[in-house]
């Protein structure tokens, strides 16, 4: 008999996780066999669930807060993306039980940027990005490739930023959190990396006087879709990307290795998720 294909996502808490939401939209959507679960993993337990889950007939994971830096140590394979961002958010477990490591968020977020703003120019301009964590480096490894010119960057605590400055070099320029909306003035993409504005989370307060209209501004946070970042700056005339795309856009490639198919990311897909 042959076996179901098994994947999960795995984190903690994992409880909020849509990611079983959309893979289970699209195993029935596309009329497939397999299963998508969500596994509560603490750090104590990371390497041995990651050694069970090929013995229990998975054959990949992807993987969320606050595993991601993590579970590179257990890969045996690492892609150059997965290396350079430091993080990997997709599992694929080889036959023999080998770990393969890669990282789809900067996929993720650049799909999502070119659906939702088509007509967007990376080399138009400097792009602007608040935060620098984990998810801030897979969007700068993405921009760069994308050809972006200049890279300006703030976080409320400098000294990752400048950490990030050091890894990526000279496209990178650093400012204070207190001068953040400064950085507006010239840029034609502007980035929200951090959890300011999201549901529960502390306002997002950096002024947005000096955004220019003919910006693409994008928010990775998607409770609530419309975050008032996004609303300030569609009011300010920007064309504005909400975060859920980058999400469901980061599943694809994990989606298409496991089961077989390459999903398509569409209105039908949002609805389910969002159901």
């Amino acid at each position: 008999m042959t076996q179901i294909p098994r994947a999960a996502v795995i984190g903690n808490p994992i409880s909020h996780s849509l990611s079983p939401k959309l893979h289970g939209h699209w195993l029935q959507r596309y009329g497939l066999q397999g299963e998508y679960s969500a596994i509560q993993v603490t750090e104590d337990d990371l390497e041995k669930t990651l050694r069970d889950l090929p013995k229990r007939g998975f054959i990949g994971a992807n993987v969320t807060l606050p595993h991601k830096v993590s579970v590179m140590q257990f890969a045996d394979q690492i892609t150059d993306r997965a290396t350079l961002i430091g993080a990997a958010n997709t599992l694929i477990f080889k036959d023999d039980g080998r770990i393969f490591a890669d990282n789809t968020d900067g996929y993720g977020f650049m799909a999502n940027l070119r659906q939702g703003a088509p007509a967007w120019d990376p080399k138009a301009g400097p792009a602007a990005i608040f935060g620098a964590g984990g998810a801030a480096r897979a969007i700068i490894v993405a921009l760069a490739d994308a050809g972006v010119p200049e890279i300006i960057l703030s976080n409320r605590t400098r000294p990752k930023s400048e950490a990030l400055k050091s890894d990526f070099g000279a496209r990178i320029r650093v400012v204070d959190w207190v001068q953040a909306g400064k950085m507006l003035t010239d840029a034609t993409t502007v980035i929200n990396t951090t959890s300011l504005g999201m549901k529960g989370a502390q306002e997002f307060k950096v002024p947005l006087d000096d955004l220019q209209p003919d910006a693409v501004v994008t928010d990775i946070v998607y409770n609530p879709l419309q975050t008032d970042f996004l609303k300030s700056a569609a009011a300010a005339g920007c064309v504005t990307v909400d975060g859920l795309g980058m999400l469901l856009h980061q599943g694809v490639p994990g989606f298409e290795r496991w089961f077989g198919k390459r999903p398509e990311v569409d209105e039908l897909t949002r609805r389910a998720v969002l159901a």
